[in-house]
């Protein structure tokens, strides 16, 4: 009762923080903020340590990172509470969560994620009429110009204002370990589309800002303009070059350039780096603090990444399906436990040293506490090269792997729904292993109750049934299947009957160690949210007693000897040089304590990892560990599996036919069907239907 009570008080607080910070951004382009609130707001901030600096680091940059170290507190305690689950939602909230649009180049929208999106729109579009409405009433007739000429400068100068906004937001829904995703509700994988949508409004404003710009100086002879780099103000070169890296990074962003060539997509995806480096010089890090929070919380997420993901860590197993699939078993720490639908991402140096794919975990931390497994289709380039490396003989019987995550979502939602219907297409079925695999648990270990399940899967040939195989795990206790209200229904498109190559045998492949690998680890964050927290405020604090110490000992003098104002340009490169600095020693201080505390209990474990005796050569353990669908031991999985060939299943007549008042609906693969299942739940023909979206990588 007292830990509840402390949760909603932080609930309350975080609430109150964050409608404070929204606030400060409405209010911005009214005269009442310029005349009234920032004039107040500096002569009670401006001080010799911080300057102008310290009032935009206080208003803007301080409560979003107030609001995820204190986030992770409640994220701790919530954790220590065991609330994983949500209970059943009230009929206006599932109204909420309904989709609304299911076509077109958005996706699958919910009816609050519309609402969200049409607030935010509503908040630009007030912020740039105010911004407009207010400049253009000052504007006056003048020999230099004409009055259109100086309204088009205006006019871009607001479209950069609001284009800064929107960056403000842009990097909160790729801060993977960061708190405030799962505060809201959302996962990394969830919320990329969000950044996707941000993405294309700030390059549309940006463009829009150059583009004006551009025309002003051509139509009033200053396009001189274009190749100043002043000292103080707005450096105008540096803001060129941001926007060319981003018309470079957004080109390579739209579907059907990112689905061909993917690629071309990483690789030019890396210019947001330089991207924000030119944009940092071109406004100066005074205006660079109102979009700092997300920023400041991207680079301690990627760095804690990336010390992770400098670690081999232990393949033990890899099986070969005969559907060209491949599932990878790692070995990972047994006190380490993640939920359902969590993701993961793998580097496969001998494929590509720079490349980082994200896939979906299949297995189940408390049906095997000892294992992670992630399964992956042979499509395109990088998988199609990771099967042939697989299906031939690795030199000293290994593979190094690297493996960043898993990022889980913080509760799982699939628990509070009397019936459960999953439906897949192809290698789609992948997060719906984890989840059968959960509810395996839950009812023989802990004796609870679990959702009655339906498992729609189509495949185009019978060879991919041997998908179905993935539900059982490779290891742990599975026997009494029997207890788990399962029913599959399979269906094979493309075939009128089952061919000769459905007999085809999974492959296995074991894998030996060596002393420096080492089982997947949490990353510091989603599972140590204290720690993560401590370094979050620790290297802030760190970074402002740097800067505070660098203006009033060494950048005030030289301006009062001077009687000049300090570079703007070389200010910028010493905050940003600070900031790396302090989140590299804060998130090294917290890897390097938790990794030695763990790193005797990691070496016994991968001492202990127990791995079959060849019966030949060394150099080839290759075996057929494991049997088609039809002689698998678990007959309970037999019994629940019907096998319909040549034809899809109908999904309308099947998820109406559902009995039950609430029924869980989930859908994974394919575009087209996803679309056609959040179209079936939000059609109002059967209000028991509630569709979950979920994220599914492969």
């Amino acid at each position: 009762m007292e830990r509840s009570l402390v949760l909603k008080a932080l609930q309350l607080l975080l609430g109150l923080v964050f409608a404070g910070w929204l606030m400060v951004w409405i209010m911005r382009p009214t005269n009442t903020y310029r005349n009234d609130w920032s004039p107040k707001l500096i002569s009670d901030t401006n001080s010799t340590y911080f300057g102008r600096q310290g009032t935009n680091i206080l208003i803007y940059a301080f409560p979003i990172l107030f609001i995820s170290v204190l986030g992770c507190i409640y994220l701790h305690l919530l954790k220590k509470s065991g609330n994983t689950e949500r209970g059943k939602s009230s009929s206006r909230l599932a109204a909420w969560k309904r989709p609304v649009l299911v076509k077109g180049p958005l996706g699958i929208v919910s009816a609050i994620e519309l609402a969200f999106s049409l607030l935010f729109l509503a908040l630009l579009i007030w912020c740039f009429s105010s911004y407009l409405t207010i400049s253009f009433a000052k504007l006056h007739q003048n020999d230099k110009e004409k009055l259109w000429e100086t309204k088009l400068e205006v006019t871009g100068l607001r479209l950069g204002l609001i284009g800064n906004l929107c960056c403000a937001f842009l990097f909160f829904p790729v801060t993977r370990g960061s708190s405030l995703l799962p505060l809201i509700g959302l996962t990394s994988e969830s919320s990329i589309k969000y950044h996707v949508w941000l993405g294309h409004i700030v390059m549309v404003l940006f463009s829009a800002h150059g583009v004006c710009y551009i025309l002003y100086w051509a139509v009033t002879n200053q396009t001189d303009e274009m190749i100043k780099w002043g000292n103080t103000g707005i450096a105008n070169v540096p803001g060129e070059l941001a926007l060319i890296c981003g018309l470079i990074l957004w080109a390579t962003t739209f579907p059907r350039i990112r689905r061909k060539m993917f690629e071309l997509f990483f690789y030019s995806h890396q210019l947001y780096i330089l991207f924000l480096f030119f944009y940092l010089l071109h406004v100066g890090i005074s205006f660079f603090c109102y979009i700092l929070p997300g920023i400041y919380l991207f680079m301690i997420d990627r760095y804690l990444r990336f010390l992770q993901s400098r670690t081999k860590v232990r393949l033990v197993s890899a099986r070969l399906l005969p559907s060209e699939a491949i599932e990878l078993n790692f070995s990972k720490s047994s006190g380490f436990g993640y939920n359902p639908l969590s993701t993961v991402f793998i580097n496969v140096p001998s494929v590509s040293s720079l490349q980082w794919h994200p896939y979906t975990v299949s297995s189940n931390s408390n049906l095997e506490p000892e294992r992670l497994s992630v399964i992956i289709k042979k499509e395109g380039s990088w998988t199609q090269k990771l099967y042939r490396t697989l299906s031939s003989p690795l030199p000293n019987d290994r593979l190094d792997v690297s493996v960043e995550g898993p990022y889980s979502p913080t509760s799982m939602n699939f628990l509070r729904y009397d019936s459960l219907v999953m439906v897949s297409g192809g290698s789609g079925i992948t997060p719906f292993i984890s989840i059968i695999r959960e509810l395996i648990y839950r009812i023989n270990t802990l004796n609870a109750p679990t959702p009655r399940v339906l498992l729609i899967c189509a495949f185009k040939t019978s060879v991919d049934l041997t998908m179905l195989d993935l539900l059982l795990p490779i290891s742990g206790d599975v026997s009494d299947l029997s207890r788990l209200q399962l029913r599959i229904e399979a269906f094979v498109t493309r075939e009128e009957a089952a061919t000769d190559e459905s007999q085809s045998l999974i492959r296995t492949i074991w894998f030996k160690p060596i002393p420096s690998d080492k089982p997947v680890a949490p990353v510091l964050g989603p599972n140590s949210w204290l720690w993560l927290g401590a370094i979050v405020s620790s290297s802030f604090v760190a970074f402002l007693l740097l800067i505070g110490i660098l203006q009033r000992y060494y950048i005030n003098p030289i301006e009062q000897n001077t009687n000049t104002v300090y570079s703007y340009s070389t200010r910028a490169v010493l905050n940003l040089l600070f900031i790396c600095v302090c989140v590299a020693a804060a998130a090294s201080a917290g890897f390097l304590w938790n990794k030695s505390g763990n790193y005797s209990k990691e070496a016994k474990q991968i001492q202990s990892t127990d791995a079959p005796t060849p019966t030949t050569s060394p150099s080839s353990w290759f075996y057929n560990a494991d049997r088609e669908l039809e002689s698998v031991p678990q007959e309970s999985l037999v019994k629940a599996t019907k096998v319909h060939f040549g034809g899809r299943p109908d999904l309308k007549k099947i998820l109406l036919e559902i009995d039950g008042s609430n029924v869980g609906v989930m859908a994974s693969g394919p575009r087209g069907m996803r679309h056609e299942v959040a179209a079936i739940c939000s059609s109002g023909l059967a209000d028991n239907l509630h569709f979950e979206s979920i994220s599914f990588s492969w």
